[in-house]
């Protein structure tokens, strides 16, 4: 009889048990107490197993949980008898960073302050122990709600030295979700305070303790060192693109082809390879989010359980508000291509808005794209990455935020769709200028972009769109070569007998005294003079079934026209 399958449940001893549905990670235990790393630092996308698996890490060291064989029995790590003795043995912290998502410092600072005095009462019998003197005491109740944060820097360090004490024994640390203040302080602009706390608490906790013994960290991105970790020259960094302990978060294929055996769906393995498969960590091929396979056990069907999880806010804010360059890759990576990319995977979330290094850097960590290959480039003297989707949930999940870019005005873009597909021109050229009125104030990054830059940003993003609605019939296409030139953008039919569509870009400023019949008259005539259609000829299309448009902006203002291949200008 299979297991119940448990949806949501991080916590070992839990899962243990009742029995449910577990894949066997129990020998990282061993992997990583043999590495003798001081304080590793984990980074992987979120919903990978980090937390049920410091919550293995919990059960298996603390003196909390000495004898409860129970819980290891029967799992590989139980097969050792060093470990099997050195279960239960060590004083363990163990908090989570994961609820502190507040939209302001003071809020997120007392929100870490409740954590740590959640955790004091936990240990509440060290103030009858004896073994603490009277000036510790008078310490150990100031760690409240309502510290000081020069009391609560120090508070994890003090309270291992109080554990290590009383046990005889240094105390393991864990510290999982680090870095969920740190993204929701980005996004809600009070990243510079909560860095300056963090670090004090980060040092004394991990740097300047006697008392650790050794200490994990989990988050999903790897911030920079020069922001939070700059005295940490102790910590052991493992990261998306690192080889050790790949195959511990997150399912092999191998295991989730046992687990669908044991579900009797043997049948459906290339059906949940198609949608999951696509994870990689350092030299570890084919892993599957286990989110989205215990749902797919649990409910025997096929959907984007992950990427549905939590917000994507972040991810869709940095690919919207990009520059036209960057939205040209992400229209690459929607049609399945890969690009390269020089990046630093330590994340400086202060550079996101400024280069593009940094968003791809916050992509790979989150899972959204994964590296098909690493190498140094000597010529350049850094690393060079090749990117692509992760696999067919996280290109749902891209498709979705862009349908929502367009908000309010989706009836009005599915409208110009409707029309460019029947070669209306009258309604596209209505719908075309609502959709851009309505889209050009959510394209606005703040930083006052030029008039130029402003409809670069627009026809990207409605490119973006065009590709969501019209996927399952055509290939879009940017600034490829073709003929003499780079087009702008071209649509080429999948199925024989559909038109095609070439259209190109022009802005036009009153100041020059251009217009906007000037504009698309530039347009189609570069159309037909560099031999764009030419790709298309190529590959079979008739003449008769090509469409060529000339967009002429005028800051929110647009003006289409068109020619057939055989129209004259």
């Amino acid at each position: 009889m299979s297991r119940t399958v448990s949806i949501g449940c991080q916590d070992f001893e839990k899962m243990r048990v009742r029995n449910n549905f577990y894949v066997d990670k129990t020998m990282f235990i061993k992997e990583w107490w043999e590495s003798e790393d001081e304080v590793t630092l984990i980074t992987r996308p979120r919903r990978f197993g980090k937390t049920l698996t410091m919550s293995m890490l919990e059960k298996f060291f603390s003196v909390e949980y000495a004898g409860r064989s129970d819980l290891f029995e029967g799992l590989d790590i139980w097969e050792d008898e060093k470990y099997r003795e050195l279960q239960g043995t060590y004083p363990v912290i163990f908090i989570s960073f994961a609820p502190v998502k507040e939209s302001d410092f003071s809020s997120a600072q007392k929100k870490i302050f409740f954590l740590i005095a959640e955790l004091y009462n936990r240990f509440d019998y060290l103030l009858d122990s004896g073994i603490l003197k009277e000036d510790e005491k008078e310490y150990y109740r100031k760690v409240s709600f309502n510290m000081d944060a020069s009391i609560a820097t120090d508070a994890l360090k003090a309270l291992s030295g109080f554990l290590a004490r009383y046990h005889g024994k240094k105390a393991i640390i864990l510290l999982d979700e680090y870095d969920t203040p740190m993204q929701e302080a980005y996004v809600y602009g009070y990243w510079d305070e909560l860095v300056h706390f963090t670090r004090s608490l980060f040092n004394a906790t991990f740097k300047t303790n006697p008392y650790i013994e050794r200490a994990v960290m989990t988050g999903i991105t790897r911030v920079s060192k020069e922001s939070m970790f700059s005295d940490l020259n102790n910590l052991e960094v493992v990261s998306v693109t690192s080889g050790k302990y790949g195959n511990i978060f997150g399912f092999t294929e191998e295991e989730v082809f046992t687990a669908l055996d044991e579900y009797a769906m043997t049948d459906r393995k290339e059906e949940v390879k198609m949608w999951y498969d696509g994870f990689s960590f350092g030299d570890w091929r084919d892993i599957y989010n286990p989110w989205s396979i215990i749902n797919f056990l649990d409910k025997r069907k096929a959907a984007p359980y992950w990427v549905n999880t939590s917000s994507n806010s972040l991810a869709g804010k940095l690919v919207q508000e990009g520059s036209p360059k960057l939205k040209m890759i992400m229209e690459e990576l929607l049609q399945g291509g890969t690009f390269h990319a020089f990046l630093d995977e330590q994340i400086v979330f202060s550079e996101l808005g400024n280069g593009e290094g940094a968003v791809w850097s916050l992509l790979l960590a989150s899972g959204y794209l994964k590296a098909m290959s690493t190498a140094l480039n000597t010529e350049r003297m850094e690393m060079e990455y090749e990117l692509k989707l992760t696999n067919m949930e996280v290109r749902f999940m891209f498709l979705q935020i862009i349908r929502r870019w367009f908000g309010g005005c989706s009836e009005m873009h599915d409208g110009f769709v409707k029309a460019l597909l029947s070669d209306d021109l009258t309604g596209m050229n209505d719908y075309i200028n609502e959709v851009s009125a309505e889209m050009f104030s959510s394209f606005d990054t703040g930083k006052k972009p030029s008039a130029k830059a402003q409809p670069e940003r627009f026809y990207h993003g409605f490119v973006l769109g065009l590709l969501a609605e019209l996927q399952d019939r055509y290939t879009i296409t940017s600034n490829r070569e073709s003929g003499l030139g780079r087009y702008d953008i071209m649509i080429e039919p999948k199925r024989a007998g559909d038109a095609a569509f070439i259209i190109e870009f022009k802005v036009v400023h009153a100041k020059r005294n251009e217009t906007l019949e000037d504009g698309v008259r530039d347009a189609l005539q570069q159309i037909e003079e560099k031999r764009y259609e030419t790709v298309l000829l190529s590959r079979g299309i008739k003449p008769e079934q090509i469409r060529k448009y000339g967009f002429a902006f005028e800051g929110s203002k647009v003006l289409i026209q068109g020619v057939r291949q055989d129209d004259q200008l």
